[in-house]
């Protein structure tokens, strides 16, 4: 049995997310699956995620003040899976998943994945072992209607 904290903790209902972000120079891309994501303001558009402090995206977000965030659609849970771990960039692909450069972050927009936006960071808290980045939304786009994934609809859950 869960411990009471962690069980309650998972009653929160999150969908599930492939954060792309890139390297100041541009050619290295980031993938990770993430789930702690919540829209934060309607005017501007704001959202805010929760970053792993140790992981490669968090670097990248450091460095560029950018990220992308892809949706995943009710049947794609080997799509979360595949971004649970590092992947590398191959072509204009990275982890068996086709994508295009945005126009506004210069991040990988998963041609797979429902819809997507691009942000751009206007603060972030860094507290415990995640950081809170709040992006402003600059552009969106849906490339398919679909259902988004919800971690317990699939029973994805990968720590804490």
């Amino acid at each position: 049995m869960l411990a009471p904290k962690k069980a309650a903790l998972r009653l929160i209902p999150y969908g599930m997310f492939v954060l792309t972000t890139r390297s100041h120079d541009g050619p290295e891309i980031g993938a990770a699956t993430i789930n702690w994501v919540t829209q934060a303001s309607f005017k501007p558009p704001l959202v805010a995620i929760g970053v792993k402090a140790d992981s490669r995206v968090h670097q990248h977000i450091k460095d560029t003040s950018v990220f992308a965030m892809n949706v995943i659609g009710k049947e794609q849970r080997d799509m979360a899976f595949t971004f649970f771990k590092p992947q590398d960039r191959e072509g204009n692909s990275i982890g068996g998943e086709a994508f295009e450069v945005g126009l506004e972050t210069g991040c990988a927009l998963l041609l797979n994945a429902p819809a997507w936006w691009e942000c751009k960071v206007v603060s972030a808290v860094e507290q415990g072992d995640h950081t809170l980045f709040v992006g402003e939304v600059v552009e969106a786009g849906v490339w398919r209607e679909d259902q988004a994934i919800f971690m317990r609809e699939h029973n994805l859950f990968y720590g804490g």
